[in-house]
C-alpha cells in the first residue's frame, strides 16, 4: 500500500491525497517500491503465454488514481488479445485487463477541479487500456467512476458490458418501443446486459442465440432462443417474416451476412466483436482468412438498394482514442440510476483467484459461462490436483508460473487488419419476461441459474455462491 515514504519531491501544480496517513499536499510520486502480483502476457499464443508474476507497484502522474483492485473482468476478447490478432497491443511483457472495481488508495489532482470529488477510501469502477489484471493499478480520473452504495465489487467490474450494450442499443441502434432485435452470445455478459436494457424500453421482441445448454438458465431474459448451431435464420424468418429492426453481432464471419439478411428495410446490423476467429487456443490463419473473406464482401450498393444500415462498435477505440470519455461518463450515470431503481443487475457467472487465471480463460473459451467471469486478487486459489500441477510444471518453459496462465482483454479491429497483423507477427517471430425485471446469475457449485430480480433476494456480491 502506498505510504508517506513513497512521496519524495514536489509535483508542480499537482495535489496528492493518499489513504495511508491522510497525506495531502503538492508532491511528486516516484515509482512505488512495493511489489504487487499481476497477470502478464509474455508472448502471443496459447494459454501458457501469460503468467502471474511480481511487479513494482505503479507510480502515479497528474490526474491519476491509485486503486487497489477487488475484482477485474475477463472478456472473450482477452483470448483474441492473447493470440495477437488485435491492434494496439503494448510492448511485451504487459499486464492485461480493461475493467476493474476497487478502493481508491491515492489520487494526484491536476490542479483543476476534481470532476468526481474523489478521495482515498472511495469505492470505484475504472476502465483502463490494459493493466487491470493486477493487485494495484493507476488509472486516469477520466475513466474512474464512483460506485453506487449497494453495488458489489463483482457487479462493478461487470459494468463495461452495460456500457457496450447501452451504446449498441440506444446510441447506434436507436431501439424504440415495438421493435425487434437479435443478439448473439445471449448468455454472455453483454448479451444479458442487452436483454436487461432492452426491457427498460418496453414492448421489445428479444431474440437470442446461445449454446443449447444455456437456454434453460436464461430463458426468462428472452422471448425466443435458438441454438447457434442450428439454422436460426430460417427459424427467425418464421416468427418475423417482415425482418428485424436490429441485429447485434459479436461473432462476425458468416454470421455477418446472416444478420444482414434478417434485417427489414431501415433495419440496422451492428458488429461489435469477432469471436468466430477464435477456433482454438492458438491463432488460426484459416479462421482469420475465412472471417476476412466473409466480412469484407459487404456491398454498399446492395445495402442502398435494400435500405439497410451496417455499423460497428469498438468501445476501446471510442473510449481511449476517440475522446469518448465524457459520453461514457454520462452513460455510467444513467446505468447507476437504473441499478438503484433495480432495473438492471449485472450477471456474475464466477470468480477466480489470479493464480487460477487459466481456469477463468478456459471457462470463457469453452463457452460455459453465463454472465461475467472475474478475477479477484484477494481470492484464495482453488486446490489443484497432482495431474494439474504436473501439467503446469511441464508447461513452465512456455510461460507458466505456478499453474497461473491466461489471456488479456481487448477490443476489436477490422478482420483484414487482424489477418495482416497475424501474418506479420509470424513472419517476424422462446420465453417471455416481464418488462423491467432483469435476470441475474446465482452460482452454486457447478449449477448456474438465472432468476428474476423482482422475485429474488440478490446476494450482495460475496464469493460464497461460487
Amino acid at each position: 500500500m502506498a505510504d508517506s515514504g513513497q512521496v519524495e519531491a514536489l509535483l508542480q501544480n499537482g495535489t496528492v491525497q493518499m489513504k495511508a496517513g491522510g497525506i495531502s499536499g503538492d508532491f511528486k510520486v516516484p515509482p512505488m517500491k512495493h511489489e504487487i502480483k499481476a497477470v502478464a502476457l509474455h508472448s502471443f499464443g496459447g494459454p501458457r503465454s501469460v503468467k502471474v508474476e511480481n511487479r513494482p507497484e505503479p507510480g502515479m502522474e497528474k490526474g491519476q488514481v491509485l486503486i487497489r483492485v477487488k475484482a477485474t473482468g475477463v472478456n472473450f476478447l482477452d483470448l483474441m488479445a492473447r493470440q495477437g490478432v488485435l491492434d494496439g497491443a503494448p510492448k511485451l511483457p504487459a499486464v492485461m485487463g480493461f475493467e476493474l472495481a476497487g478502493d481508491v488508495e491515492a489520487f494526484v489532482s491536476t490542479g483543476s477541479s476534481n470532476i468526481m470529488d474523489i478521495k482515498p477510501g472511495d469505492r470505484v469502477i475504472a476502465f483502463t487500456d490494459y493493466n487491470a489484471w493486477a493487485e494495484v493499478v493507476c488509472v486516469s480520473i477520466d475513466y474512474v467512476y464512483k460506485m453506487p452504495a449497494h453495488m458489489s465489487y463483482e457487479e462493478g467490474a461487470s459494468m463495461l458490458s452495460y456500457v457496450t450494450a447501452h451504446l449498441l442499443l440506444f446510441h447506434l441502434g436507436g431501439l424504440r418501443k415495438g421493435q425487434s432485435l437479435l443478439v448473439h452470445s445471449a448468455g454472455g455478459s453483454v448479451g444479458l446486459a442487452v436483454s436487461q436494457l432492452a426491457r427498460t424500453v418496453g414492448d421489445v421482441k428479444l431474440i437470442g442465440t446461445a449454446s443449447l445448454h444455456k437456454h434453460e438458465h436464461i430463458k426468462q431474459a428472452f422471448d425466443q432462443l435458438y441454438d447457434h448451431g442450428e439454422d436460426y435464420v430460417q427459424e427467425i424468418k418464421k416468427i418475423a417474416p417482415e425482418g428485424l429492426h436490429l441485429v447485434l453481432d459479436c461473432l462476425s464471419g458468416d454470421d455477418t451476412h446472416r444478420g444482414i439478411s434478417l434485417l427489414r428495410p431501415m433495419g440496422k446490423y451492428i458488429l461489435y466483436g469477432s469471436a468466430n476467429i477464435v477456433a482454438g487456443e492458438s491463432k488460426s490463419f484459416f479462421s482469420l482468412a475465412k472471417s476476412w473473406w466473409q466480412v469484407e464482401k459487404i456491398n454498399p450498393m446492395r445495402l442502398c438498394d435494400e435500405n439497410k444500415l451496417v455499423g460497428g462498435l469498438n468501445l476501446r477505440h471510442f473510449l481511449f482514442r476517440q475522446r469518448g470519455a465524457s459520453e461514457v461518463r454520462d452513460i455510467m450515470q444513467q446505468l447507476f440510476t437504473l441499478y438503484d431503481k433495480k432495473k438492471i443487475k449485472p450477471a456474475v457467472d464466477s470468480t477466480y483467484a489470479m493464480a487460477d487465471v487459466y481456469d477463468a480463460m478456459k471457462r470463457l473459451h469453452d463457452r460455459k459461462n453465463i454472465g461475467k467471469v472475474l478475477l479477484c486478487p484477494a481470492q484464495v486459489p482453488r486446490p489443484r490436483t497432482i495431474q494439474q500441477q504436473l501439467s503446469e510444471t511441464n508447461s513452465a518453459g512456455a510461460g507458466s508460473v505456478n499453474g497461473t496462465t491466461n489471456p488479456a482483454p481487448s477490443t476489436g479491429s477490422s478482420i483484414l487488419g487482424m489477418v495482416r497483423r497475424a501474418f506479420s507477427q509470424d513472419q517476424g517471430n422462446g420465453h417471455g419476461s416481464a418488462p423491467n425485471s432483469p435476470p441475474y446469475i446465482k452460482v452454486e457449485t457447478t449449477t448456474t441459474t438465472v432468476t428474476n430480480v423482482a422475485d429474488t433476494n440478490v446476494p450482495s456480491g460475496s464469493n460464497e455462491n461460487l
